[in-house]
């Protein structure tokens, strides 16, 4: 089969040609039609979490993809050849990833059937950033009537979260540049801030002098981050998906901090598709990208402005 891999890890990713993997018990054999991007991709390729990892290479790239089960292990009962699913295919211990023809994913594992209503290109960009973004919500116990500012709001991640921030009746600041307010404001922000512009907490205070609620930030680092954190009133949260938080410092602010974790699960992708087919959430699709195009497009996108997901379609 045609995969994207790395011989290990810093290296370039190439277009290669791999063995089909075999589903062990319990597990799923996927044809995939489409894998997401995910920053974490690259991240994990240039051995930034190696530390985390025993990889054997060369090791296929990628997590979030969507397809159809074309084959089953033994002891698998919830899923049958023919479904379309979606959720996360990475196992870097068997040298496995998303960026490839065919994948596998314990039943058990963070694996669903795929929205009805989306195409496999769609469905692909949705696990990670839009189970990130459930997680950001929850963590920050959003609630109806509060408002809360999203920091990278444009990005996969921040699109998804606007919209569960909404849907749990928050008020939500999102920043953009004028160029993305459309796009963040159909999403459901009520306001805009343009963080180009510099002094991202001075404009939200201007607006709110009594502060906010809470804030969701994706890519504020540490060092900067206390300064975002003052435009909270006292009780407030804030929640980072970069680990930027000392939630004992803020603690002694009257804050509070959490760095999130993402966990997805198939129960999560669940919920999530449930949502999709309601027509309450959905996820803009910036640009597709065949597999062999692939290399290229990792280093173009390499040079960030993202202003939805990318789809490698398989």
């Amino acid at each position: 089969m045609r995969a994207i891999a790395i011989s290990h890890f810093g290296a370039d990713p190439e277009l290669i040609d791999a063995p089909e993997p075999e589903p062990l018990p319990g597990e799923l054999l996927v044809r995939l039609h489409a894998a997401g991007y995910n920053p974490v991709d690259t991240k994990i390729a240039s051995g930034a979490m190696k530390d985390r990892m025993s990889p054997r290479f060369p090791m296929i790239m990628g997590q979030d993809a969507a397809g159809v089960v074309t084959a089953v292990g033994a002891e698998v009962d919830g899923f049958r050849p023919g479904d379309e699913v979606y959720g996360r295919f990475a196992d870097p211990a068997r040298g496995l990833g998303a960026y490839a023809e065919y994948g596998v994913v314990a039943q058990d594992g963070p694996v669903a059937l795929m929205p009805k209503g989306m195409i496999a290109e769609q469905a692909a960009a949705l696990p990670t950033a839009t189970g990130t973004a459930r997680d950001l919500v929850e963590a920050a116990r959003l609630d109806e009537g509060q408002t809360v500012l999203i920091v990278g709001a444009t990005g996969g991640v921040g699109q998804q979260a606007i919209q569960l921030a909404a849907l749990r009746g928050a008020r939500v600041i999102a920043t953009a540049r004028p160029r993305d307010e459309e796009v963040v404001r159909e999403l459901g922000a009520a306001e805009t801030v343009d963080h180009s512009k510099g002094d991202l907490p001075g404009q939200v205070l201007a607006a709110h002098p009594g502060g906010i609620d809470a804030v969701l930030d994706l890519v504020t680092p540490r060092g900067e981050v206390d300064a975002v954190a003052g435009v909270l009133r006292p009780g407030g949260v804030i929640c980072s998906t970069i680990h930027a938080l000392d939630p004992e410092a803020l603690a002694a602010r009257e804050l509070r901090g959490v760095n999130v974790v993402n966990r997805l699960t198939g129960q999560i992708l669940t919920e999530l598709a449930g949502l999709v087919d309601a027509g309450q959430l959905r996820v803009r699709v910036q640009s597709q990208v065949p597999l062999e195009r692939v290399p290229d497009a990792l280093r173009e996108i390499a040079g960030g402005g993202a202003r939805g997901k990318t789809v490698f379609v398989v």
